[in-house]
């Protein structure tokens, strides 16, 4: 069943759309990631305009977010006062972002900016979380080992340190700035929530509970994706309501199961398949940059004068 997406001016595959949110809505809600990261590739690579998908996705990951969120929200699996530090960042992030996003895309040169982003974020990430991921799966013992180590936080010494009760951490609140100064900036020009950023850097270097980060991660993800999906919708109209609803319902459901499955799951083998989902996105992006065009130059009709 196809349907027309008027501002992506093109038709999609109703059930293909829902297939692709319902999935990654899963990972979403099992991992505490806003899901864009796979979501936003997955549109340009089925023919969405890059512009479209990245401001169209927002929507999307914001409606995961909560739903996934309220789950963790009920359990009291998640810290609020070191969400809203996270969200003042990045509602700073967010406007820049954006900021960024329409001087690039007036200039021709947006496209070009998503594919190096991406291919320099997702293959360190992803490779980062592919190395971890197999450690885990192949060397449990040496992990456990690794993780014994000191806790507390590398950050003690910078000034304004803030105390997390809920996380029982205490640290400077220049960090958790910067973090969600970057993960705002980066979900509103690459159509990411961060949350595969923000999971990691908050367990490994802010040192929170890990019962705590995927909750805190979602709230967070939640109010920049808003902000940014009414800062696209107001300043490049470039946000398609038709493809975000698709979207929507069918990351709703997604996040549902994947939030279920995040508690119940051990996920040494599925972080691993993430893992390689995110790098395989960086590897697709780079065979992009290596690849010459279908056709080399383009006729464009002229005005008949000499």
């Amino acid at each position: 069943m196809q349907i027309y997406l008027p501002i992506a001016e093109l038709p999609v595959s109703i059930f293909l759309m829902l297939g692709m949110a319902a999935a990654v809505g899963f990972i979403s809600g099992m991992f505490g990631v806003g899901g864009g990261v796979l979501m936003t590739p997955l549109l340009v690579f089925v023919g969405v305009p890059p512009a479209v998908a990245v401001a169209t996705g927002a929507p999307q990951i914001a409606a995961a977010s909560m739903t996934s969120m309220l789950s963790y929200w009920r359990r009291s699996a998640l810290d609020t006062k070191l969400a809203s530090v996270l969200v003042g960042g990045g509602l700073a992030g967010t406007v820049l972002g954006v900021l960024f996003f329409n001087a690039m895309r007036r200039a021709g040169y947006f496209e070009l900016v998503l594919v190096v982003s991406y291919v320099a974020l997702l293959g360190s990430v992803g490779g980062l979380m592919l190395i971890e991921s197999l450690r885990a799966t192949f060397f449990p013992k040496r992990l456990r080992k690794a993780a014994a180590g000191p806790k507390q936080p590398p950050f003690a010494g910078l000034p304004w340190p803030v105390h997390f009760p809920r996380s029982g951490l205490t640290v400077s609140i220049v960090p958790v700035l910067l973090l969600g100064l970057f993960i705002g900036f980066a979900g509103s020009v690459l159509g990411i929530g961060g949350g595969f950023i923000v999971v990691p850097v908050l367990i490994y270097v802010l040192r929170v509970p890990a019962a705590m980060v995927v909750g805190t991660s979602l709230l967070q993800i939640l109010f920049t994706m808003i902000a940014a999906t009414l800062l696209h919708a107001v300043t490049n109209q470039s946000v398609d309501l038709v493809l975000a609803l698709i979207l929507i319902v069918g990351s709703v459901i997604g996040a549902q199961f994947g939030a279920r499955a995040g508690v119940n799951l051990k996920g040494e083998h599925f972080r691993l398949l993430l893992a390689v989902l995110v790098f395989g996105v960086a590897v697709r992006f780079a065979m992009e940059l290596g690849f010459t065009p279908a056709e080399l130059f383009s006729i464009t009709p002229g005005d008949g004068r000499a």
